[in-house]
């Protein structure tokens, strides 16, 4: 069963980026104690993540912080190498790009999507949701091919 909006985020590792190696965060690390903006997509690279998603979180983000957001988060089913190519490609260095290489935080919250008829394998679905202290206060999960409920504008209207 996916993550619910009123549900703490289950403890699992990601992989940042940090002076040059993968380094692991857990989420209780990346959302304790804060409020945060996580967003997920199906891939690095991919055009519509790469043409619309991000892009609307770096151009958002500091009208997005401004509302009491400490940090943005992007997560997808790459590695830490991928995730930090992608986010220098992209200037999305106020954003924390965040690694889920095996797919076990996506398998945790349960919003996986089969990527292998486009030979992707498994991936994430693309939804957003704000978290605060670890608990999921808003949840939009895209409908398959859609991309309307999880994009920055759409967010920032929620926050």
């Amino acid at each position: 069963m996916a993550i619910q909006e009123g549900d703490r985020l289950p403890e699992a590792t990601l992989h940042v980026m940090q002076d040059g190696r993968p380094t692991a965060v857990t989420t209780g690390e990346l959302f304790g104690g804060k409020k945060v903006v996580l967003f997920a997509v199906p891939g690095a690279f991919t055009p519509t993540c790469s043409q619309a998603h991000l892009p609307g979180y770096v151009v958002n983000a500091d009208e997005i912080k401004a509302k009491g957001v400490d940090s943005i988060v992007c997560v997808a089913v790459n590695d830490a190498f991928v995730m930090d190519a992608w986010g220098a490609d992209r200037n999305a260095g106020e954003l924390v790009m965040a690694g889920d290489g095996n797919g076990e935080f996506t398998a945790a919250i349960g919003l996986e999507m089969d990527g292998r008829g486009f030979g992707l394998g498994t991936r994430s679905e693309r939804y957003a949701m704000i978290v605060d202290d670890g608990v999921v206060t808003k949840l939009a999960v895209e409908a398959p091919g859609a991309f309307e409920v999880s994009k920055a504008e759409a967010i920032l209207e929620a926050l």
